[in-house]
């Protein structure tokens, strides 16, 4: 019998996996299946390290040239929206209208499809992106390096959800589209093994402003990602599985409950 399970993807083939389907940059993707997509959410977070970076490097741009945190902070959210062509929070107000609409899964899929936004996504991405500008400000106030932090940790964090959503056990609401092209693939170790790489590694990067700053970065992370497994575990219910939609809630959940907790303390 022919062996058709697809080869192990490539470092390279994942990376481009990965940066191809959750940025705009301008990366071919070289493979779509399973191998591939599975390899690509392990190395999602990198892509939100990517971009995090352009979001924090341009907050503190803006406030070498004279800009206040204010400013700074609305450029900061805007670059992830840009990066994903505003997907993310595309899928938040599809969610939103899903989830608030009370029907059944099926209904609530198909109002999830409809191009139009509702009441609920609406009101739900004011708030999202409010939260997200709000608690930037404060932080660029702060200092403006822990406000270029909190860029970096928040999109990272929001990419590593992704990677625990594509667990296996974790099924697809819909045959076709991104989440069923990356239900499933991921071994729950290995996402587990990525969450606990990615916690670590924020407290290391919170680290320069002491031992408070490393648990306070950390926990925000662990609060983000405890954050999108709620939600993931609340869109499983009601509709069934994942679907990209439900992806890009995550995503900004994670996000914006990572911000908010750096602000405290």
């Amino acid at each position: 019998m022919t062996d058709t399970t697809p080869a192990r993807a490539t470092p390279g083939e994942a990376l481009r996996f990965a940066f191809g389907t959750l940025t705009v940059l301008p990366v071919r993707v070289a493979r779509w299946d399973r191998a591939a997509a599975r390899g690509g959410m392990l190395a999602a977070p990198l892509a939100g390290l990517a971009v995090g970076v352009c979001a924090g490097a341009l907050g503190l741009l803006l406030l070498l040239l004279g800009s206040g945190p204010a400013v700074a902070a609305v450029a900061t959210a805007a670059v992830p929206a840009v990066l994903t062509r505003g997907l993310h929070l595309d899928g938040l107000a599809d969610v939103a209208d899903g989830l608030g609409s009370g029907r059944p899964a099926e209904d609530a899929l198909r109002i999830m499809k409809q191009s139009d936004i509702g009441p609920f996504g609406v009101v739900t991405l004011l708030l999202t992106l409010l939260g997200q500008v709000a608690a930037l400000a404060s932080l660029y106030a702060a200092a403006p390096a822990r406000g270029a932090l909190a860029a970096v940790v928040a999109a990272v964090a929001a990419r590593c959800s992704l990677t625990l959503a594509s667990r296996s056990g974790v099924p697809a609401a819909r045959p076709e589209g991104l989440g069923a092209a990356v239900a499933g693939v991921v071994r729950g170790r290995a996402a587990a093994a990525v969450a606990v790489l990615v916690i670590c590694s924020s407290a290391a990067a919170g680290l320069p402003t002491g031992p408070y700053g490393a648990l306070r970065t950390a926990v925000a992370v662990a609060l983000a990602l405890a954050a999108g497994e709620l939600l993931l575990r609340h869109c499983v219910r009601r509709f069934g599985g994942v679907t990209g939609d439900v992806f890009g809630a995550l995503a900004e959940t994670s996000a914006t409950t990572a911000l908010v907790a750096l602000t405290l303390g």
